[in-house]
């Protein structure tokens, strides 16, 4: 009887174990760290799903021209292309021309990003050995031969590309409250304009800029702003305008909510396209917050303008190679330790064979040409500019029709015997090959193809 007692106990204890015997406190941690790693597999799930709506491509290292010696002036950086198309099939990939070039450098130590744009008119080399604007690279390859002529002309190590699709660009500034521009008085009827046409394309509906000053503008305002080339300072300016708005974008990004975060990739992933592989996204976004934009700049810094045949409205670097050094100082800081490679001073040589010996402008001569847009566009829609209490009034955000906009009239300037270069796509930006992209006149804008 007795061993029968000891063998039913032996048979209970033998059920209590397992998490039926844990302490308490072991079953409290069980449960919490079961809890932690459900949902952290259920974020990398989520997080998975909206980084795969990201058009992602791969790119042949071997035909992006890094040099042994780019790539080792490059260690501790991370250069990338970044470029903005204005895309309304969301054509990413080719046959689409690169209305925004820029390279962004990220100091890995410091974090800090330096962004240059790069003048789309540029005369620089093409993959074919024959000279065209940077843009047309782009159209002609993609972004595999876009990011090679960049690292050819430019002794660059950039490895890594992202492209946009220009619409885009409005998502995301009305998903962070849009942005505040200082708005000049010449700019409002080209705010206008332009705007008119994006809303024609998108289906969307925005209020009018109608007066001068410090305000917030939306998606399709801001948009259109970056777009504007017309006024004084040409491409220059409009690269400028495009930076500015970018650094804004950033500043309210790093202060979004999470809903503001998921909602802009919701609405912009689709309309990107880039050769950064899952795990580089997921490594590079968790210092996001940690980085910081520092300067901004244009290339060439020395310049000139002309029209060439065969090609269209350029801008030509006054020189290459000088022009390189400066670049390479702004991102690098190297200053005299840095020569330009065999390869830009041999193109740089056939850009002056190509151009003529040249003096660079001053900022005097590039203010361009000034010409109409279109104006009939006066608003209506119930998102608008909210003007800044020191510029007084509001713009836009009501129901009330949008007053058209009074202008200051732009007088018709006099004939230019060195036309300004067509920034905004003209017919021969990325044309068919090599020095056949030729350039077509400039006239009143047609903000749909700028």
């Amino acid at each position: 009887m007795a061993k029968t007692r000891k063998h039913y106990r032996r048979g209970r204890r033998s059920k209590r174990r397992g998490f039926a015997s844990w302490s308490l406190g072991k079953k409290i941690g069980a449960i919490l760290g079961g809890t932690v790693a459900l949902v952290a597999t259920a974020g990398a799930v989520i997080l998975a799903s909206k980084l795969s709506k990201i058009e992602t491509t791969k790119l042949d290292p071997e035909a992006l021209n890094v040099s042994e010696e780019a790539r080792e002036r490059g260690t501790g950086y991370l250069n990338v292309a970044l470029f903005g198309v204005d895309s309304r099939d969301n054509e990413l990939e080719k046959d689409t021309r690169s209305d925004t070039i820029m390279i962004a450098s990220l100091n890995r130590e410091t974090m800090e990003v330096k962004i240059s744009s790069v003048y789309r008119d540029t005369l620089l080399e093409q993959s074919d050995g024959t000279l065209n604007k940077a843009n047309a690279a782009y159209s002609f390859g993609g972004p595999e031969t876009a990011v090679a002529m960049l690292n050819k002309n430019l002794d660059m190590d950039i490895e890594h590309y992202v492209t946009v699709n220009f619409n885009s660009l409005i998502d995301v500034i009305d998903a962070v409250g849009g942005v505040e521009i200082d708005v000049q008085e010449e700019e409002i009827p080209y705010i206008c304009g332009y705007a008119m046409e994006i809303m024609r394309v998108t289906g969307r509906e925005s209020a009018g800029v109608t007066e001068p000053g410090v305000q917030t503008l939306n998606g399709i305002q801001a948009t259109a702003y970056a777009r504007i080339r017309y006024t004084a300072g040409d491409d220059f300016k409009r690269a400028e305008r495009q930076r500015d708005v970018l650094t804004k974008i950033v500043g309210k990004l790093q202060g979004a909510s999470l809903a503001q975060i998921n909602k802009i990739i919701d609405k912009v992933f689709p309309e990107v396209s880039t050769n950064f592989t899952l795990a580089e996204i997921l490594e590079y976004a968790k210092d996001a917050f940690d980085y910081k934009l520092g300067e901004t700049i244009g290339f060439p810094f020395d310049k000139t303008t002309d029209t060439l045949a065969n090609i269209g409205s350029v801008v030509i670097p006054v020189t290459l190679d000088k022009n390189v050094e400066q670049l390479h100082k702004f991102f690098y800081g190297e200053g005299d330790t840095y020569s330009p490679s065999s390869t830009v001073n041999t193109i740089s040589g056939k850009i002056v064979a190509k151009a003529g010996d040249r003096q660079a402008d001053t900022d005097e001569d590039s203010q361009g040409i000034m010409q109409q847009p279109d104006e009939s566009y006066t608003g209506g829609g119930s998102s608008g500019g909210t003007k800044t209490p020191s510029s007084g009034g509001t713009s836009g955000g009501s129901s009330q029709p949008t007053p058209t906009p009074t202008p200051t009239p732009t007088p018709t300037p006099e004939p230019d015997p060195q036309p300004q270069p067509d920034p905004g796509g003209d017919d021969g930006s990325g044309g068919s090959g090599g020095d056949t992209s030729g350039g077509g006149a400039e006239g009143t804008p047609d903000a749909g193809t700028q």
